[in-house]
């Protein structure tokens, strides 16, 4: 799945450059949503994410593709990959790339199968 975000100006820290916060925020929704789709029977909650490193800084204006492929499928867990890359730099490295995982849950929040 992937999706697209603009970066916009409440997007921004006081430096002018991307939160992090914001990008993780938009990449485990978009992860959710593709897990979400591809196990529509499911409630996922996020169980984690590997490591959390930003190879460079974004500015306003840049419009970035969130790009997430299932890795790994469990019993009652599914990992992404996820990567972030900047539309308008094509060929430039990624701003960013990890795996998320969630768990699906029942009704009373104890882990359920997925299939």
């Amino acid at each position: 799945m992937e999706t697209q975000r603009l970066v916009l100006p409440e997007d921004l820290n006081h430096l002018g450059f991307l939160f992090g916060g914001r990008l993780l925020a938009w990449v485990d929704e978009a992860c959710w949503i593709a897990a979400s789709l591809d196990f529509p029977h499911c409630q996922f909650v996020t169980v984690g994410m590997d490591k959390v490193e930003f190879h460079h800084s974004v500015r306003e204006g840049a419009i970035l593709s969130i790009r997430c492929e299932m890795e790994r499928e469990g019993k009652t867990s599914v990992t992404y990959r996820v990567e972030v890359i900047d539309r308008r730099s094509p060929g430039s490295p990624p701003i960013f790339g990890t795996q998320v995982t969630y768990v699906s849950v029942d009704d009373a929040g104890k882990k359920s199968a997925i299939r």
